[in-house]
């Protein structure tokens, strides 16, 4: 074991919360989680996920809801000539407003505006995917959904 002061804020493996771990056998086939970082993991931490969208979803995605904290989301294309093209596409709504997405892009939601569904409706490459809370878990208590 290192001795190294700030090593503990440096996390390298991926590590998902007991109460995701559920979902993680029907996301992998759509997608690879790299890295999970909240405060469970690294105290103090805000909740980060990252992961690679490889195929489309088959069906609707994440279903409409709110948080109690804000949000970043990206969708980032893998095409080093071409970084703006997402490579593939993403139905995203914010409100009532279905966005279709297919450049690279970050989306700011801030608490209580409701977002998603989410669905990834076709994969030309892989489309790297970030969410940022500003919350330390990105726990079912914070999400309400709407209905």
């Amino acid at each position: 074991m290192s001795n190294r002061k700030y090593e503990k804020y440096i996390l390298t493996e991926l590590k998902v919360p007991e109460d995701v771990q559920y979902r993680q056998e029907q996301y992998s086939k759509r997608a690879t989680r790299i890295l999970w970082l909240e405060d469970e993991f690294v105290q103090g931490a805000d909740s980060v996920i990252l992961s690679w969208y490889w195929k489309a979803t088959e069906k609707e995605g994440t279903p409409s809801h709110v948080h109690d904290y804000d949000e970043i989301l990206g969708f980032i294309g893998s095409d080093p000539e071409n970084p703006h093209d997402l490579g593939g596409e993403v139905e995203y709504w914010i409100e009532d407003e279905k966005y279709i997405l297919n450049k690279s892009c970050l989306i700011w939601i801030p608490k209580g505006l409701r977002h998603c569904p989410l669905r990834v409706t076709r994969v030309d490459r892989p489309i790297l995917f970030l969410a940022i809370s500003m919350s330390k878990k990105y726990a079912k208590e914070g999400i309400i959904h709407a209905e």
